[in-house]
């Protein structure tokens, strides 16, 4: 949990506004993220060690490619952050030892990235790992999401319980 706090505080600059000793000496902590959110974490002393690969993105992803992750895991986290810090956040963070990604323009397009945005970019943003292998994006919205019919032309894939 000291790993998590540092990171988060330090590096990522929320505010710790809740710990929680719980029964079996484990931990849980909450941060502010803003809007009256909290983002919390649990430390357990028997826990499993992490399974990157499987139930987080593996560390190569942003080598390969591959965000695969087992069903329900979480993939990432995304903040909303405003565009024009996009930038400052991605520098700030190199400066401090983290490894970023190039900013990237997702778009609606085949690939789903454009090397500039366009008028079919709805979202820059990066990514980054927390210390504890937790994948991280600061995202920047380009375009206010959520139209009928450009944004949610897909239907959820569903599997038969057996």
């Amino acid at each position: 949990m000291a790993r998590t706090v540092d990171f988060y505080t330090n590096i990522l600059g929320l505010n710790l506004i809740k710990t929680i000793a719980l029964p079996d000496g484990g931990q849980h902590f909450f941060f502010d993220i803003g809007n009256g959110d909290a983002l919390a974490f649990f430390w357990f002393p028997q826990a499993p060690e992490a399974a990157p690969g499987i139930a987080s993105p593996a560390r190569d992803i942003f080598q390969t490619g591959n965000a695969a992750t087992a069903h329900a895991s979480m993939n990432h986290l995304a903040f909303n952050i405003p565009s024009e810090k996009l930038q400052e956040y991605q520098e700030k963070l190199v400066a401090k030892g983290v490894q970023v990604t190039p900013v990237l323009h997702h778009a609606d397009v085949p690939s789903g990235f454009v090397p500039e945005p366009d008028e079919s970019t709805f979202i820059s943003s990066i990514y980054f790992f927390d210390p504890d292998g937790i994948l991280l994006e600061f995202a920047a919205n380009l375009r206010e999401l959520g139209d009928p019919e450009r944004d949610l032309q897909h239907k959820p894939i569903s599997t038969a319980f057996k």
